[in-house]
């Protein structure tokens, strides 16, 4: 399958991408698959223009009416759902399943986001003056910037688009220049979805192209009051300042460190399922990947040779042959990456099984997943390598195992497998897990729709998706209306004049 056999199953053609000298490749085999216009800061002052001038307009649009534009989207991405998951696999490196998986994503948060339409709840709040009413109301905010990363080139962008267009928000969507055709599509798809709608103002919905200096520059700019921005530790510690600075608000999704906790009481065959799976998935270029796995001494035994042979038997290759389960790693850094922390746990007394570069393409970073036994949660432990590389520790009891799942600076997701009731409560509550998301006898990845999705510490605090994520992009209001014909002060304050 090529890139144009998969515009022509999007009903697309090349004529409909903005084309330039940007080249874009696949990390299947390092080919080129389109060569792109990248926007310069021109252009990106007009969209950000454009953008402002459309969210005065769909701000006024009662919130179930804008409901109805996500819901066209939903069905524009049922209709396309096979081959815009292809695409994703093609760009992005992932397995063909889990690209049909990312754009279920998008199709979910858009049902989600239909009903959130007519919830956009706020509160009534009892008065202590006599004849007063108070509220707390929600208005649209502003432009949203979005900022996404390569490996869930889709997802993440649907995550927030959907929520900030019901609340009356324009957005303008930065994708990884690694991932920037699956944007383009999604824009376009989003188009169907406005032109079936009627009414939706030019501007609504903006993809800026470009790297780093175009980011800053959505970053940096006041119009928009937002920024959601996925990516690594480092480039929020760069974009969290920036935006408070000009007392804008972010959404950061950030590094994960993600750890299993494997007790003595654990179904070993379901925990091994869920390592497997979580660990090697995405070829371990998840922000909810799992990094550690924190085995009770007394099952590693049991545990450890189970896990080696799956390892040995993973079918790792193109992504887009269902046969295999893992495709390659996004580019030639990733890898290199990977092999300079497998040269350090060994220098830290680990023992690494696998880690290979596997040849099965020429021009694509394919490698053999690796598990590394180390003796403690050492330096190279504690960072987080985007890669498929599993660290096994060994714990004495549950009070050690929750100390070391903490004992990293982040804190995206966490699980634990036990059958023991005390051990998993004691992992949920307020003395157990410190990360935004903690599972029992579930494996740290694939978050669904609905829960808020995010984390703690260097992970940034950012949360998306479900619950009330939603007042992310929506400013709060608190109303009193004095329907009295006398002025009480509040506190009992005497002012008479």
């Amino acid at each position: 399958m090529t890139f144009d056999d998969i515009l022509k199953k999007l009903d697309l053609s090349a004529n409909d991408l903005p084309q330039g000298d940007y080249s874009v490749t696949s990390p299947i085999d390092g080919g080129e698959l389109f060569r792109v216009a990248m926007d310069n800061k021109a252009s990106v002052e007009a969209k950000i223009a454009k953008s402002a001038e459309a969210f005065k307009a769909w701000r006024m649009v009662p919130a179930p009416r804008r409901g109805e534009l996500v819901r066209l989207l939903g069905e524009e991405l049922r209709t396309y759902k096979e081959a815009l998951g292809a695409l994703v696999s093609m760009e992005c490196g992932k397995i063909y399943q889990e690209g049909l998986g990312e754009v279920q994503e998008m199709i979910d948060i858009c049902d989600y986001a239909v009903g959130l339409s007519r919830q956009l709840f706020g509160l009534t709040i009892a008065s202590e003056r006599p004849g007063h009413r108070m509220a707390e109301t929600w208005h649209p905010i502003g432009p949203v910037g979005i900022i996404s990363a390569f490996n869930f080139p889709v997802a993440v962008w649907s995550w927030n688009a959907a929520l900030a267009l019901v609340c009356g928000d324009s957005v303008l969507w930065k994708p990884s220049e690694k991932t920037p055709l699956t944007a383009l599509v999604c824009q376009k798809i989003l188009e169907r979805a406005m032109a079936k709608f009627g009414d939706a103002p030019e501007g609504l919905s903006c993809v800026i192209l470009g790297e780093r200096e175009i980011g800053e520059q959505l970053v940096d700019d006041t119009r928009v009051p937002v920024i959601s921005a996925t990516g690594s530790t480092r480039m929020g510690r760069q974009v969290g300042p920036r935006v408070a600075e000009r007392f804008g608000k972010t959404i950061l999704e950030l590094g994960g460190n993600n750890a299993m906790i494997v007790a003595p009481s654990a179904d070993l065959e379901m925990a091994l399922r869920a390592i497997v799976f979580s660990a090697v998935g995405t070829a371990g270029q998840r922000c909810t990947s799992l990094r550690r796995i924190l085995v009770h001494e007394s099952v590693k035994d049991a545990l450890l040779p189970k896990l080696k042979a799956a390892y040995a038997s993973i079918p790792v290759g193109n992504p887009l042959d269902e046969k295999h389960l893992v495709g390659p790693l996004i580019d030639e850094d990733s890898f290199n990456n990977m092999q300079s922390a497998l040269a350090q746990a060994k220098t830290e007394g680990g023992t690494v099984h696998g880690g290979e570069r596997l040849n099965v393409n020429d021009g694509g970073f394919y490698v053999r997943p690796a598990i590394v036994e180390m003796p403690a949660q050492s330096d190279v432990v504690c960072h987080e390598t985007f890669a498929p590389i599993l660290y096994v520790l060994t714990y004495k009891d549950l009070g050690e195992a929750i100390a070391l799942q903490n004992g990293v600076p982040q804190g995206l997701s966490s699980c634990i497998f036990t059958t023991d009731l005390r051990e998993a409560e004691t992992f949920l509550s307020s003395g157990g897990s410190d990360c935004g998301i903690a599972n029992v006898n579930i494996g740290p990845s694939g978050a669904e729709i609905g829960g808020a999705f995010g984390g703690e510490k260097e992970t940034g605090g950012g949360r998306e998706s479900g619950s009330d994520a939603w007042k992310g992009y929506m400013r709060r209001q608190t109303n009193t209306v004095n329907y009295s014909s006398a002025l009480p002060l509040a506190q009992g304050i005497k002012f008479d004049i």
